[in-house]
């Protein structure tokens, strides 16, 4: 079966995190896990960390502000969970992503 839809454009990724998973403290048991995409990671370094306004963002990732926008919108969501509900934030590699 044929994907559909328009083909995702490769992204940009200037900095490997060091660090792949992030895990809550003081939680007994084994917490659940959710998955943050690299690119995502990089979208947030860029515009929260380095305070790039999203149209820098974009050129440096190498994609539209609408893509780097929802992408944003999206790691913002997960990480919320992870920090709310106590779970653990793996850092995983996209297919789509280009080093640089």
């Amino acid at each position: 079966m044929k994907p559909r839809g328009r083909p995702k454009k490769s992204r940009k990724i200037q900095y490997q995190p060091r660090i792949s998973q992030f895990s809550p403290r003081g939680k007994p048991g084994r917490p659940d896990e959710v998955v943050l995409a690299e690119d995502a990671f990089e979208a947030v370094r860029l515009c929260d960390h380095l305070e790039l306004d999203q149209t820098q963002a974009a050129k440096t990732m190498g994609i539209s502000q609408q893509t780097l926008s929802r992408v944003l919108k999206k790691a913002h969501k997960v990480i919320a969970d992870a920090i709310a509900n106590g779970k653990i934030i793996k850092i995983q590699p996209t297919d789509q992503t280009k080093g640089k």
